[in-house]
């Protein structure tokens, strides 16, 4: 999806369970997720080389940028009269490096990778780029009680460098296809050049590239 912004709105209707993880651990959170819409889009870095004899550059794809998420959830501790922050401690440490991953000449750490799912639509792996907290309910203590906590995911870009496909030693069988998703973006994801939009189009007898479906499973195959 290159860059993709995604942004709900404040909690509408019956609040539906969303799911997210460590990666690489076995913390997970469940939290209340439920928009009443959701927007996407996704920007692709473009090229321009000087064409000579004409007055338009020639434009070239030049790859895509991670995706960002913005969601908000809702958690409530009314019920046993907690604080509310307990509620989604493992959003908090996301948000930090992971001292698991840090490199011992430099001693800095990498930021800590989580899995996102919901439902049938939404499933990523991301870091956490920002957290707002809005409290709207207290004890008379000044507990909080009820937050509205909003996540900025950042997409954890898969490094291809615009590797030679045949080197690739553990090739994608398949790919399901998500909101916003292009062929040329695949191919570059997959194979490190989006010139190959043509052979997933042709490996998945597609008669029209653009007419992705989300939830299509495209068959993905090392190149000959």
């Amino acid at each position: 999806m290159g860059l993709s912004s995604l942004s709900s709105s404040a909690m509408g209707q019956k609040p539906q369970k969303a799911k997210i993880s460590k990666v690489g651990g076995s913390e997970s959170l469940e939290c209340q997720f439920n928009p009443t819409e959701l927007e996407t889009g996704w920007d692709i870095e473009w090229k321009e080389r000087e064409s000579i004899g004409n007055d338009v550059p020639r434009v070239t794809f030049a790859g895509g940028k991670a995706q960002e998420l913005t969601l908000t959830f809702l958690f409530d501790s009314t019920a046993d009269s907690s604080d509310v922050r307990d509620k989604y401690k493992l959003l908090l440490t996301l948000a930090q490096t992971d001292t698991g991953k840090e490199n011992s000449k430099t001693g800095k750490s990498e930021p800590s990778e989580c899995q996102f799912q919901w439902g049938k639509l939404l499933s990523f792996t991301a870091v956490i780029k920002s957290i707002r907290q809005k409290f709207t309910m207290f004890k008379s203590d000044g507990t909080p009680l009820r937050a509205y906590v909003t996540v900025v995911f950042k997409q954890a870009k898969k490094a291809t460098g615009g590797q030679n496909p045949t080197t690739r030693t553990e090739p994608r069988k398949t790919w399901l296809v998500r909101q916003g998703d292009r062929l040329d973006w695949i191919a570059y994801q997959e194979y490190g050049n989006a010139a190959y939009w043509r052979y997933i189009a042709e490996a998945n007898n597609l008669a029209n590239p653009l007419d992705l479906q989300v939830g299509q499973v495209l068959k993905l195959v090392p190149l000959p």
